[in-house]
């Protein structure tokens, strides 16, 4: 199963005596001032990650031969053979180099891509090939999820629905830390490319917002410690 950051992991810190139970997040920041974002920190597709793809026309016989299908699905109009196993779609594998097999269309180079320009890639390598004139793709992550551990209201494992997601949006799914998480020492441990590397955060500290550690990345792990 492919983890897509935040392990917290051990714990937040818990804090000796608990006086303040107000959590403050971003101190000291200057106000309506807009701040560029550099890049777009969406999700993309890397080796082995593990992806489904649904392709969809308003002639169902026309998209079946794409998804190896053995399911028909109506949705909005758009008639649709599923590529699935006991109503699962499917699941590929991305190569070490980067690349799928589809059915028909044969190999895909994906590797750093973000979800919407792959499908978009596949949607013009079907149109320019004269097999469909209107296909829709729809691309999914399968299996990447991210666990948060510690001092949060609700430790456990998420699954991830959109293409970014920051320390923010993983804490506020886990139900944010309790009043006894330390806020200035959560550490983020990622792992990419067969290196781990460590980076702590101070969630008051505003420069946060601007860290590369700030969104969460594929084959990476967040942890939140907390030594007692």
């Amino acid at each position: 199963m492919k983890h897509l950051g935040i392990f917290i992991l051990g714990a937040l810190l818990l804090a000796s005596c608990a006086t303040n139970k107000r959590a403050a997040y971003i101190q000291q920041v200057q106000t309506d001032i807009p701040t560029a974002i550099e890049q777009d920190y969406q999700i993309r597709i890397k080796p082995l990650d593990r992806l489904t793809v649904t392709i969809n026309s308003k002639d169902p016989e026309l998209a079946a031969p794409f998804n190896a299908a053995s399911s028909y699905n109506s949705l909005n109009g758009l008639s649709s053979y599923s590529s699935s196993s006991n109503g699962n779609l499917q699941i590929l594998t991305v190569d070490k180099e980067g690349k799928i097999q589809l059915p028909i269309i044969g190999e895909i180079d994906c590797d750093g891509l973000t979800r919407n320009e792959l499908a978009k890639k596949i949607e013009n390598t079907i149109r320019e090939n004269g097999m469909v004139h209107d296909p829709i793709v729809i691309i999914q992550f399968a299996d990447v999820k991210f666990s948060v551990l510690g001092e949060v209201a609700r430790p456990g494992q998420f699954s991830i629905t959109k293409d970014r997601i920051s320390l923010f949006d993983a804490l506020a799914m886990a139900g944010d830390l309790t009043i006894y998480g330390q806020r200035e020492n959560v550490a983020l441990i990622r792992e990419e490319n067969g290196m781990r590397t460590v980076h702590y955060f101070d969630l008051k500290n505003p420069d946060i917002l601007t860290s590369p550690y700030f969104y969460l990345q594929p084959v990476s792990y967040t942890h939140l410690t907390l030594p007692t």
